[in-house]
């Protein structure tokens, strides 16, 4: 049972619809046209001062963590230096949309509209497009008015920020934006401008000190609104909450963080600033319940805090983050549908030295988390060999209340996993967070960009089975070594496969470069720099090297596609000659719809997908799956990023099964394939089983899945599972669900997230949404109201195997 405050402040916003804030559009362009000779670090900066000296705010009834991204909460503000296109083209489409809808009112219809002209060759997707070459975009979702491929898909890169990213928390709470500040003033008054080189740093610098003195009037601004507003009200206990609140406003994020109070507002202010800057996705806290823990032992010790104040102070930031949304265009939704935010919180875990590091506040966090049930945060539990079985526990009562959360993380994979591509030191490797879904960070120190192109891996087997033709667009952009006719083996099949990823990888290596490219160039982020190290000692924004370590990923999925088609090839056609290639070929290309062969496209179909699955521990469809992934992993970190040899550490791409719900759209443009999935269906959620074919049970599901050699994923991996609610009713089982959990993780496993849910329920939840509006369900890498997601999405979720425990 959340507090009081807590669920009135839940009641309020989920009573809020979201809707679409022009405000920061209009004040962007208004700066932009004042600055059109200035330096972009300098523009940006100026941008971002007058956004947050003009824009509207407010403080709640009860709230006491205060702080808003835009007019109202729930509110989307515009970022149109990313992209206008889809705003021109979308503006009377928000309010209809199946899923992740907005309001908008005709006058700021027209007031958007006024400045769109404006944008017209400036925007990010625009410099990014321009700059691509026409074989690149082939190989993507297109572009410049023809489809393309649909391998590398960047849409949700090209019209938003990057983010995915957790800034210095622990410095700022230690130093304030002013010592900060101080910081930046001190390199900036040494720099000799007569060194061409440093010209550039002087003006990043510059850019710091607007950004961190604006941030600090933001601040200063919530200060002197509950003065205001302390003096119209009449209720004594709510006029002390408001001088409380000017109190601490007054002090962080400016100075040191003095009180568990004054830490958690100055957390927020700048987890907000960034958002406000950069439209960034996956903002994320990293070890939330490490560098608060030591403001909440000593104002326990101290008797000016009790647990249960501290769990509401908790409460009320969780409600500050649900409180942002953002807007994003259709196509870009059906990859990330749920108006999903990733701002992941990490508890639990080890030391910089390798001791268990759970504390009292971990447990305020899950517990916070259960009496909300709300999204944001996206929550991630570390879990390693000498976890104490109560936090293990703790972490299973949240996940059977149904909400997603907490995903689980094997520290015994990740930390050597980090350690094998990205060259962070081992105590950074133990100090990790997770970033956005499913990515591994170290904290203050990070400045890549943990999501790339979202990869199709599965049209590259396609594009196999067809001699590397595209049957949807006739693209033949890597000739292949072969055709499903002519494969005389699995090997043949991998091998040619091998080649097709190869040549793809490359071409989202180079799309991506071009998109880091345009965000440097383009999209400088002054503040959010100003709180990664090194940045402010190198003169750098993130994107020209600022950081001390730099990686970039490429997110996969659909790994069970792929091994069930090529394991359906070789059990079906090769072994068993129960059909030939040819009547296979003929099969796929008909959609399984020509009923006058022998045998009939249904009953290829049947005969398909009665094929051995992954997911249920056969060894040789398992073997195929380890062998699907190896191809990709071992591809990935050959490539540099923009940063390579700018100053950070690593500078590699790297490979992650993170696709959020890319599978859905991704199977848009694939054909029908090996396994018995018909076209335009959804391919196989990153690296679960295909929907509803993992028969055998959840322990011949974990260890299928533990088969992947997950050392190699530096960049993390989502595995999705599904549990009768019944199951927790019974202890015995619930011992039995945490020695799967542990199994799965003394195998290999990397990651663990669970939806708890019926299909009754969720059937129920279709029917009559009215009724289930704080049902959430586990996506992807993140958690959102079953409710507000598209149709498509939510059938993929109920055709999840329902699984128990024996």
């Amino acid at each position: 049972m959340s507090t009081p405050r807590g669920r009135n402040l839940k009641e309020s916003l989920l009573n809020t619809r979201p809707e679409i804030s022009v405000e920061r559009a209009l004040l962007i362009t208004e700066s932009y046209r004042e600055t059109e000779d200035e330096p972009t670090v300098i523009r940006r900066a100026k941008a971002l001062r007058k956004t947050l000296s003009e824009m509207s705010i407010y403080i709640l009834p009860e709230e006491i963590i205060v702080g808003n991204i835009a007019h109202k909460q729930r509110a989307a503000p515009i970022f149109p230096e990313y992209d206008v296109d889809y705003l021109r083209k979308e503006i009377d489409e928000f309010e209809k949309r199946p899923g992740d809808s907005f309001a908008i009112s005709e006058d700021n219809k027209k007031r958007l509209t006024e400045i769109l002209p404006y944008w017209k060759g400036k925007t990010v997707k625009e410099t990014v497009y321009s700059m691509c070459p026409e074989e690149t975009l082939k190989a993507g979702e297109g572009g410049f008015g023809y489809a393309g491929v649909g391998v590398a898909d960047s849409t949700w890169e090209v019209e938003n920020g990057d983010g995915h990213i957790t800034v210095g928390y622990d410095k700022i709470l230690k130093l304030g934006l002013r010592g900060i500040l101080k910081e930046a003033k001190e390199h900036l008054s040494t720099i000799d401008l007569t060194d061409p080189e440093n010209i550039p740093k002087y003006h990043f610098l510059k850019a710091v000190t607007i950004a961190l003195e604006s941030s600090i009037g933001f601040a200063k601004r919530y200060s002197r609104l509950p003065r205001q507003m302390a003096q119209e009200t009449i209720d004594p206990g709510r006029r002390e909450e408001l001088e409380r609140i000017a109190e601490v406003c007054d002090w962080v994020p400016e100075n040191p963080a003095r009180t568990f109070h004054e830490a958690v507002q100055s957390v927020w202010f700048v987890q907000l600033i960034i958002q406000i800057e950069t439209n960034g996705h996956s903002i994320s806290l990293g070890r939330f319940d490490q560098y608060m823990y030591r403001y909440f032992e000593s104002d326990l010790k101290a008797g000016r805090l009790t647990r249960e104040q501290a769990l509401e102070l908790v409460e009320c930031f969780y409600l500050k983050l649900n409180s942002v949304n953002k807007l994003r265009s259709w196509d870009g939704t059906q990859f990330l549908a749920g108006y999903p935010m990733f701002q992941n919180l990490t508890v639990g875990g080890q030391t910089r030295d390798a001791r268990d590091a759970t504390n009292e506040l971990s447990y305020i966090c899950l517990e916070a988390m259960a009496n909300l049930k709300l999204p944001q945060p996206s929550m991630s539990a570390r879990i390693h060999r000498k976890t104490p079985e109560r936090f293990l526990k703790k972490c299973v009562d949240v996940i059977k209340l149904g909400i997603g959360m907490p995903a689980l993380f094997n520290d015994d994979i990740i930390i050597p996993a980090m350690l094998h591509n990205t060259k962070v030191s081992i105590e950074d490797a133990f100090d990790y967070g997770i970033v956005g879904c499913v990515e591994p960070s170290v904290m203050g120190k990070w400045g890549g960009r943990h999501a790339g192109c979202l990869f199709n891996l599965v049209k590259c087997m396609e594009l196999t089975l067809y001699n590397g033709t595209d049957p949807r667009t006739g693209y033949n952009l890597c000739p292949g070594d072969g055709d499903l006719t002519t494969f005389k083996s699995v090997e043949d099949l991998l091998n040619a496969f091998r080649k097709q990823v190869r040549y793809y990888v490359k071409q989202a290596v180079i799309k991506d470069n071009i998109i880091d490219t345009a965000y440097e160039n383009v999209t400088p982020t002054p503040f959010l720099s100003a709180l990664v190290d090194e940045c402010i000692k190198r003169g750098k924004d993130l994107k020209q090297g600022g950081a001390i370590y730099d990686c970039t990923a490429i997110s996969t999925g659909g790994i069970a596609t792929i091994a069930n088609s090529c394991a359906a090839i070789a059990k079906v056609v090769l072994e068993d000659k129960t059909i030939t290639a040819q009547q296979l070929r003929h099969a796929l290309e008909t959609n399984f719809e020509d009923m006058n062969t022998k045998p009939a496209g249904e009953q290829i179909w049947r005969i398909l997908r009665n094929a051995p699955k992954y997911g249920n521990d056969v060894p040789f469809v398992d073997l195929i799956a380890k062998e699907v992934a190896y191809v990709f992993m071992t591809e990935v970190p050959k490539y540099k990023t923009t940063r390579h040899g700018r100053g950070p550490i690593g500078c590699v791409f790297l490979p992650d099964w993170a696709s959020v719900s890319s599978n859905i759209p991704w199977g848009f443009v694939i054909g029908a394939t090996p396994d018995g999935r018909k076209a335009g269906e959804p391919v196989s959620d990153v690296e679960s089983a295909d929907m509803g074919t993992d028969t055998n049970g959840p322990t011949a599901l974990v260890k299928s899945v533990a088969n992947i050699d997950h050392i190699l994923l530096s960049d993390g991996a989502i595995f999705n599972l599904r549990f009768t609610p019944s199951l927790f009713e019974d202890e015995n089982k619930v011992s039995k669900f945490m020695a799967l959990v542990r199994t799965y993780f003394s195998l290999g496993g990397m990651q663990m997230q669970f939806n708890v849910v019926s299909t009754e329920t969720l059937r129920g939840a279709q029917e009559h949404p009215e009724k289930y509006r704080d049902l959430m369900v586990r996506v992807a890498g993140y958690t959102a109201p079953f409710v507000s997601l598209d149709r498509a999405v939510q059938d993929a979720i109920i055709a999840r195997m329902e699984h128990s425990l024996a």
